[in-house]
């Protein structure tokens, strides 16, 4: 090669050099997924106009909302920023701190509707721990089979569900029979790739010890809630209530809905908690099939990223806690959609980033952030 041939190549190599580091985008620097940004911003701004409507333009619940929002996604980029190395390292003090919290609330929790749910701090409000584990019981869950053969045995198995078990015992005490506690464990021995024939005799040993639970565990209004899905007109005014009015709203709405703020069932007292567990009926009315579908729709797209992401993690522990944070996400979803349209019974878990509550959302864009951390730290 000539030397001005060499020249001209290296002086191309430099600039082609200092084109690639300038072009570094915003979203790289502070260790952001666009895609899921951007629906999860999406998902925000489509809740508070719900919340909005759905507290008869109570501008003060709205600003309540709209500010766990902010904070939930300044934590959500603050943990985007620490590398999954450090979550895999600090999977167990996080879930120790869990348990801890929920232990606190057992001696020091506010009562309320006759549950010990919520921690109360001066100065910051009501906190429900028990949010907190739906992030860090898949972080520990996933940290410990990280540590094992994939597929895992049948006796790390055992060991992850004792890991599982300890938190919902603790919620059961509150009382509160919160399975959602549970399941994000549950999709990430899935997903570690155990065997059919274990899901199969799991199954079969939960369908065997049902009775027992029926008899022992579940309290008196759960099994009501139970009896009632299949008949609520057997108690119009009583358990069945909130099914008859939810489906009445859901109906109500139509193609395209009342229109903004113009739901009967919502704003006229007959619909319970139609700004927390059912604000889906509150947005069928209001907007219709064609609100729900659009809002089911950001939803897909929000699972979707995150399986994607999933599938182009290079680590376990990563993978583990991604795919069970997207089937967490739509569990959730679908568990409040067959809730409020009495396909399944009612259970008081709120629709992701709609529902209003603080806790709920600062949890789960928390989650978020360690999912854009696992995709943006290579």
């Amino acid at each position: 090669m000539e030397p001005s041939q060499q020249y001209k190549f290296l002086r191309h190599a430099l600039r082609d050099g200092r084109s690639f580091n300038s072009s570094a985008s915003f979203w790289n620097k502070f260790h952001l997924d666009p895609w899921l940004f951007m629906f999860l911003v999406i998902n925000s701004i489509f809740g508070l106009i719900i919340i909005y409507s759905a507290t008869s333009e109570n501008t003060s619940m709205l600003v309540r909302q709209a500010s766990s929002f902010i904070v939930g996604f300044i934590v959500m980029i603050v943990f985007a920023q620490i590398p999954p190395k450090v979550y895999q390292v600090i999977s167990p003090y996080l879930y120790a701190i869990s348990i801890a919290l929920l232990v606190l609330v057992l001696f020091m929790g506010e009562v309320r509707l006759g549950a010990k749910r919520w921690i109360s701090i001066p100065g910051v409000g009501s906190v429900q721990p028990s949010e907190f584990m739906k992030f860090t019981m898949p972080l520990m869950v996933a940290w410990y089979f990280s540590r094992k053969a994939i597929p895992p045995k049948l006796i790390h198995i055992i060991f992850a569900f004792c890991l599982m078990m300890i938190p919902f015992v603790l919620v059961v005490l509150q009382p509160d029979i919160n399975v959602g506690l549970i399941i994000p464990g549950i999709f990430v021995i899935f997903f570690s790739g155990i065997s059919w024939r274990i899901i199969f005799g799991g199954c079969a040993a939960f369908a065997m010890i049902s009775p027992v639970i029926w008899m022992f565990v579940l309290q008196e209004y759960q099994k009501k809630r139970i009896v009632t899905l299949f008949d609520p007109e057997s108690d119009a005014l009583g358990a069945g209530w909130n099914i008859i009015q939810s489906k009445i709203a859901i109906g109500s709405g139509g193609l395209l809905g009342k229109g903004f703020n113009e739901g009967t069932q919502s704003h006229l007292g007959y619909l319970p908690e139609h700004h927390t567990d059912f604000i889906m009926s509150t947005l069928a009315e209001e907007f219709g099939f064609f609100g729900v579908m659009t809002l089911f729709s950001v939803f897909a797209a929000i699972i979707i990223r995150c399986l994607f992401i999933s599938l182009n993690c290079f680590h376990n522990f990563g993978r583990l806690y991604v795919s069970a944070t997207a089937l967490t996400f739509f569990f959730f979803v679908f568990l409040n959609s067959g809730m409020v349209s009495g396909v399944l019974p009612v259970t008081g878990d709120p629709l992701p980033l709609m529902s209003y509550g603080g806790t709920a959302i600062i949890a789960t864009l928390a989650g978020m952030g360690i999912v854009m951390s696992i995709h943006t730290h290579r």
